[in-house]
């Protein structure tokens, strides 16, 4: 579709749909970059026609098509003819499946076409699960009937799925993590999510992965190592499911020797599930740490020398904090004369409800968004792998003169962005209000954790590991532009 002319060319506007051409979100991403890099190729989206992309397409400036969840939109604008056949290819590519590999197939074999076939043939004990909520269902409950546990790190299961999968799993003494787990620590070695540790004598059940992931980066700051992180999924502490997967993490985890001290991280439980985990913990032979997080409960930070100060070792003086460079030709950045609204840009759910438990009770005005929620991510990668949509709100936060302070999490680790100081900083740079990230990572993540904080740093930004410490920071600066502290 023709929509301007430009240097004596007609440029090009393409807007596809492909009906029910269903794509993972990481094959996503990755094919919208592989479009967006063509030279010349501008306003790129490939994704899943949910109402958020949809809203995205609209705000690229492209015409939105009707489409649903399960339909796929590409859309993106090219200067010519040749250089859309060339965009279309690079799409191609990038949704072409790779050949598998011969893994464990003998010579001759066609490769296993089910989960169970798969689990015969191998032996595993562990599958992990990652395909649309409802598809994810017969895959886990043929795993648990061959006798695997299961990390499902699909969303958008029902509930009432889950918790027949999770009684199944009790039925045969094995574990469901998920739906919607993110972060799994085996034996020191990491599944989904996941942050670089040393080894050491602490494991976690977590309902929350980022929850998880900034505990056992500060703790790893701190020189405590980390066994075992069993991730159960968000809504295990909810009254429906009542905690089936956090009691039986508890007594896996109570039975490992290695095992020194067991923490358990959550946003609020439920209040009868809440008693029925702390029962369980006090049966234990082990000690085990709560972190259900919310008002009036310790953050995740007092968590941490909670923790250490149990295992016999001597919380820091201070938890690593970078301060935002001064720029070097304009005035410093201030909230003086802007509003006294925090807003937070996040992608964990669990940094945000933190974030919004400190600031309650200041004197600033809250306004924190969890790009991570399922609303966000139907149909498109993550924020901890694609920033697009927290680009568009930093913008938009950074015109709002009511903004005092931009308040964004940034998780490094496995499977999150390769470089996001790269992508964010200068977003940072462009912002007139004050920036304050909390960066959620260990000194052996391949992104660099020193890399990271200090190119946010020269970007303006002040940068601390503790999520708790970031939110104080922030309503110590959003508090100038009411003249006190």
């Amino acid at each position: 579709m023709p929509v301007s002319a430009a240097q004596g060319r007609q440029a090009v506007e393409h807007v596809e749909v492909r009906r029910g051409e269903y794509h993972d979100s990481v094959t996503l991403m990755m094919a919208g970059r592989a479009v967006a890099t063509v030279p010349g190729v501008s306003r790129a989206l490939v994704a899943m026609g949910t109402d958020v992309n949809r809203t995205l397409l609209a705000d690229l400036g492209h015409p939105a098509p009707a489409a649903g969840p399960a339909d796929l939109v590409i859309a993106f604008t090219a200067p010519d003819r040749p250089t859309e056949t060339a965009a279309l290819e690079a799409l191609a590519t990038a949704l072409t499946p790779a050949v598998p590999t011969a893994g464990n197939t003998p010579p001759g074999l066609p490769h296993p076409r089910t989960t169970g076939a798969a689990l015969s043939r191998t032996g595993a004990v562990l599958t992990l699960i990652s395909t649309p909520g409802l598809a994810a269902v017969p895959e886990a409950m043929e795993s648990l009937q061959y006798g695997a546990s299961v990390v499902i790190f699909s969303d958008n299961v029902p509930v009432h799925h889950e918790i027949r999968l999770k009684d199944e799993a009790g039925r045969r003494g094995l574990l469901v993590m998920g739906p919607d787990c993110g972060t799994v620590v085996l034996h020191g070695t990491g599944l989904g999510f996941t942050n670089v540790t040393r080894p050491g004598p602490v494991s976690l059940v977590a309902a929350s992965g980022t929850g998880a992931q900034h505990l056992m980066s500060l703790l790893d700051a701190a020189g405590a190592g980390i066994r075992h992180c069993l991730g159960v999924g968000g809504r295990d502490l909810t009254e429906d499911v009542a905690g089936r997967s956090t009691h039986a993490a508890l007594d896996a985890l109570a039975a490992d020797d290695e095992t020194e001290l067991i923490a358990v991280v959550s946003k609020p439980p439920h209040p009868s599930v809440a008693r029925s985990i702390e029962d369980h913990a006090a049966r234990l032979p082990k000690p085990v740490q709560l972190a259900f997080l919310g008002p009036g409960r310790p953050t995740l930070t007092q968590t941490a020398e909670t923790i250490l100060a149990a295992l016999g070792r001597r919380p820091p003086a201070a938890w690593p904090s970078w301060p935002a460079a001064a720029p070097a030709t304009a005035e410093p950045k201030s909230a003086a004369g802007r509003g006294r609204t925090i807003r937070g840009l996040f992608s964990g759910g669990t940094l945000c409800a933190e974030a919004e438990a400190v600031l309650t009770g200041t004197p600033c005005a809250i306004d924190l968004t969890d790009f991570g929620d399922d609303a966000y991510t139907r149909g498109r990668p993550h924020p901890m792998i694609d920033n697009t949509v927290r680009l568009r709100a930093f913008a938009e936060a950074a015109e709002d003169p009511e903004v005092g302070v931009v308040l964004l999490d940034v998780v490094l680790g496995r499977g999150a962005h390769a470089d996001p100081a790269g992508e964010l900083a200068s977003a940072v740079r462009r912002c007139g209000a004050p920036v304050v990230v909390s960066l959620c990572g260990t000194a052996g993540d391949p992104q660099g954790l020193e890399h990271q904080a200090r190119a946010f740093a020269e970007a303006g930004a002040s940068v601390y590991l503790s999520n708790a410490e970031a939110a104080t920071a922030a309503a110590r600066l959003a508090a100038q532009s009411e003249g006190s502290l």
